[in-house]
């Protein structure tokens, strides 16, 4: 008995541990499975706090918030409009001076000149510069048209030359002057060349920058005070007029220190926008070949199905029409063109005709004898004409089976 109550104490402890290793494993299969359902539900909720956000920014973006990152609404009158019209800018450009290369006494002038600009300021200003990259596109396409143009007035004045020296009529003091002509022209014309060439060379450095200084001239509607009962036509003609009076102001002291200003227009002001927006692109795209381009319009539309059928149409009549005025023409023209071919077909026949026809009406005048003596030698004339005509178009077989027996010989 005692053996086998030992056997089931331990039977019992045994199913104890089992047991209590079966719990551990369930609890700690539990636990990595509620950590896994946990992560999940965080990942869950992050795409959809990432999707709800791009969402939002996506709806941020509209056109309000980019003019308002902008800082202004539209150009108009050579000015730049801000801020719902509240606020109006013009910008004065400055052709920069070389200070260092100048004299003590210039230099003088120059800085007393300054002090007489800042001291007459009655209005805040900004002064902004701008570093562009050079792009010689333009110059080397109007280098290539004088070149060209040099290049025809060679040709012509060399062909000249060769005409006379030819002709063997000029004398040597003009063929020596005309000489002298070309080669100055072939000069010239090499000259433009090498300008071409190192002008591309040039523009494939991108390091060759320019700088341009502008001085920006605000105006606010708050100036007029807060009892104006102006609409806004009235207040973008006043602005128009203190703004063109200030900068007026500006250009003239700026002239005492030997600085050139002018008021950009409306068309500079937007490059000078567009540069400023666009660093990268405005030296491969400018603003004029964008606006060209419609590289404003944020999407475009084909042509309406039925408005190109129309003009096809319009094309097609055109051109049938243009085909059958000239057929038309043509057939008008057919009658009087075969009259004329068959009168110039029978032209010696006629001639001979009219002249006997003239002698035998003033036969009394020739008298018969020189008459009929004068019809007869243009009969004759003609029988001859054929007969010489006939007699070659036989001699021409005969020519040939000569030369053919003679092969076969």
């Amino acid at each position: 008995m005692n053996n086998s109550d030992q056997i089931t104490q331990m039977l019992i402890s045994l199913l104890i541990v089992a047991i209590v290793i079966l719990v551990i494993l369930i609890a700690i299969f539990v636990y990595f499975w509620l950590k896994g359902k946990k992560k999940k539900e965080e990942i869950e909720t992050n795409r959809e706090s990432t999707s709800s956000d791009a969402k939002k920014i996506a709806k941020e973006y509209t056109k309000q918030s980019i003019f308002k990152f902008m800082e202004f609404e539209t150009i108009e009158d050579n000015m730049i409009i801000q801020k719902n019209g509240m606020r109006y800018i013009m910008v004065v450009e400055c052709q920069g001076i070389n200070y260092d290369l100048m004299s003590e006494g210039e230099k003088i002038g120059v800085e007393e000149g300054f002090l007489q600009f800042l001291n007459t300021l009655r209005h805040p200003v900004q002064i902004y510069v701008q570093t562009r990259t050079v792009n010689l596109n333009d110059s080397l396409e109007g280098y290539r048209k004088k070149v060209e143009e040099v290049g025809i007035e060679l040709e012509k004045k060399r062909n000249a030359y060769l005409k006379k020296l030819q002709s063997g009529t000029a004398t040597r003091e003009e063929l020596n002057k005309d000489f002298f002509e070309v080669t100055k022209q072939t000069n010239l014309y090499e000259y433009g060349k090498d300008i071409i060439a190192n002008t591309e060379r040039m523009s494939l450095n991108k390091n060759v920058l320019s700088k341009k200084y502008y001085v920006i001239i605000p105006y606010y509607v708050e100036d007029l005070g807060t009892n104006n009962s102006f609409d806004k036509e009235e207040i973008r003609s006043l602005a128009f007029q203190e703004l063109y009076t200030r900068a007026q102001s500006i250009i003239r002291t700026l002239a005492g220190c030997s600085v050139g200003g002018k008021i950009l227009n409306s068309e500079q002001l937007a490059d000078l926008l567009y540069v400023a927006y666009n660093r990268d692109e405005a030296e491969v795209f400018s603003v004029d070949k964008a606006a060209r381009s419609g590289y404003e319009e944020l999407y475009t539309t084909a042509p309406d199905v039925l408005d190109k059928t129309i003009k096809a149409l319009d094309e097609e009549i055109e051109r049938r029409a243009i085909t059958l005025a000239n057929e038309k023409v043509m057939q008008a023209r057919s009658p009087k063109q075969q009259q004329i071919d068959q009168k110039r077909a029978r032209l010696e026949e006629l001639i001979r005709q009219r002249a006997q026809m003239i002698i035998k009406q003033n036969a009394a005048y020739l008298g018969k004898q020189t008459a009929d003596s004068a019809t007869r030698l243009i009969e004759e004339e003609q029988n001859e004409k054929e007969k010489g005509g006939t007699e070659d178009v036989e001699e021409k077989p005969k020519r040939g089976r000569r030369k053919k027996s003679a092969v076969n010989e």
